[in-house]
């Protein structure tokens, strides 16, 4: 079985060719490719030229994605009072304070979105080490420390997606499912560059984005080309 898995790897690599192509055309390839029998999380992986250890070289936002990411996203939300009705009646999986703060200092992982109010972040402060490296902290830049409980777990379900760019200086950002239709694909791929391209910090020099590459969970890498990205995004300005 591995065996067959491993040929048809080889196979759906030797259908890229080594050029950048367009974000249409990588899309349309992309599923061309697509080998396995479950509906495969797309994503783009960005190079870009900043120092993540410097604190005002820290890319991070959150975006819209236009067709959504095709799954069901699973937010719990840290809060008490009226709060947990709020959450409740606009659809969090689950809803609690310090009694959640608690399951999952435990090692509880069972959600995808992390709200927390702002009275409750002295104690969801503690979080930082577990949810932090999965970038599920609450952190108002992202809107994710929020009393508009309502409204961030509405933007979530509906397809906001958070990024942040990691040690090596590269963003890692899901954009839907193989079994959306390309040109879908390509128009949340086109969302979270333009979005990227808004984050980019002051302190950044030279070349910004250096390289993107779209791939799905066992597909091939797909290079895009950066000038018509870059082009796209500067006409939709």
């Amino acid at each position: 079985m591995r065996k067959k898995s491993g040929k048809k790897m080889e196979s759906a690599r030797k259908q890229v060719e080594a050029r950048a192509y367009k974000l249409a055309e990588a899309a349309e390839l992309l599923k061309k490719t697509h080998h396995t029998k479950f509906n495969e999380t797309v994503e783009l992986a960005v190079n870009l030229g900043v120092d993540p250890k410097h604190s005002d070289q820290v890319v991070r936002g959150t975006v819209g994605l236009p067709h959504g990411l095709g799954k069901s996203v699973r937010v719990l939300v840290i809060a008490g009072g009226d709060k947990v009705r709020e959450a409740r009646e606009a659809g969090a999986d689950f809803v609690g304070g310090e009694e959640m703060v608690q399951k999952i200092v435990e090692g509880w992982t069972d959600y995808e979105a992390v709200i927390a109010t702002p009275d409750m972040m002295k104690s969801a402060g503690k979080l930082g080490k577990v949810l932090g490296p999965r970038g599920l902290m609450p952190n108002p830049k992202t809107g994710t420390v929020t009393f508009e409980v309502g409204k961030a777990i509405k933007e979530i379900k509906a397809g906001k997606v958070e990024f942040r760019v990691e040690k090596a200086g590269v963003v890692h950002c899901a954009i839907g499912k193989i079994q959306f239709d390309a040109a879908k694909l390509a128009e949340n791929a086109h969302a979270v560059l333009a979005a990227i391209t808004k984050a980019k910090p002051a302190a950044a020099k030279g070349k910004y984005i250096k390289k993107i590459t779209l791939t799905s969970t066992m597909g091939p890498g797909i290079l895009i080309d950066l000038a018509d990205v870059e082009t796209a995004i500067a006409a939709a300005a």
